[in-house]
């Protein structure tokens, strides 16, 4: 299977990878001068998340510091705001094989404000989270047509499809929470974030909003990938 290739000179790299003479090219927002070399017969997954570097990678030490109890109201918000986001297209889905376009708006935004959270989280931005404006936390999530892209009864079953995924991630959480102190230590010595701890954690957060999307929003019946790597 013909797979993405990164490259930094896409001109001349997209007819020589593919063979073919028309290759679609996707900037990698996180990383400048980078691109998505894909397929044409290789579409992009329907969720695309990223955080945006911090300016000369510079964050604030006292925000950084003091994060642990900074983030405890917004996380409760989001908590809360959480619980309705499953079980209406769930239902929805199985009785009239529709996702409104209302609950899918809901949804996507929820999930940007859980993401902005996330990001505050994880020392990823020193903004603090807003509800509703986008910041520096960025999700787009194409909007499907329930008749043609998701199957009925599938929703039954792909939250016990996607058990690989919870036990990767359960893998993959741990050492995250390893990057996210080494990278607390880190901006408290030099106000930095090491970019390489930062793509881990856009990645492994990235990864984790896939399944979301597959398992329990259900805006897309494609399978989630086993990586980190922004597709599309």
């Amino acid at each position: 299977m013909l797979r993405p290739t990164l490259g930094s000179q896409p001109s001349c790299l997209a007819p020589r990878v593919w063979g073919a003479p028309h290759c679609m090219l996707t900037r990698l927002p996180e990383r400048k001068g980078r691109w998505l070399v894909v397929a044409p017969d290789v579409a992009p997954y329907p969720l695309r998340f990223w955080v945006d570097y911090p300016e000369e990678g510079r964050l604030s030490r006292v925000s950084t510091a003091f994060r642990a109890f900074l983030v405890i109201p917004i996380t409760l918000l989001s908590w809360v705001l959480g619980g309705v986001t499953v079980v209406a297209p769930l239902l929805m889905l199985l009785f009239r094989h529709k996702y409104p376009r209302w609950w899918f708006d809901w949804n996507v935004e929820f999930l940007r404000f859980s993401s902005r959270v996330t990001a505050y989280q994880c020392l990823l931005i020193d903004t603090y989270p807003s509800t509703d404006e986008e910041q520096s936390a960025h999700l787009v999530i194409d909007y499907p047509d329930a008749s043609s892209d998701l199957g009925r009864w599938r929703p039954l079953v792909k939250w016990l499809l996607a058990l690989p995924h919870y036990v990767a991630l359960m893998a993959l959480g741990l050492v995250l929470i390893v990057a996210v102190i080494v990278a607390w230590f880190a901006i408290l010595l030099t106000g930095r974030y090491p970019r390489p701890l930062f793509r881990f954690v856009v990645g492994v957060h990235r990864w984790k909003l896939r399944v979301i999307a597959y398992a329990f929003i259900l805006v897309t019946d494609r399978y989630p990938p086993f990586t980190t790597r922004p597709i599309g």
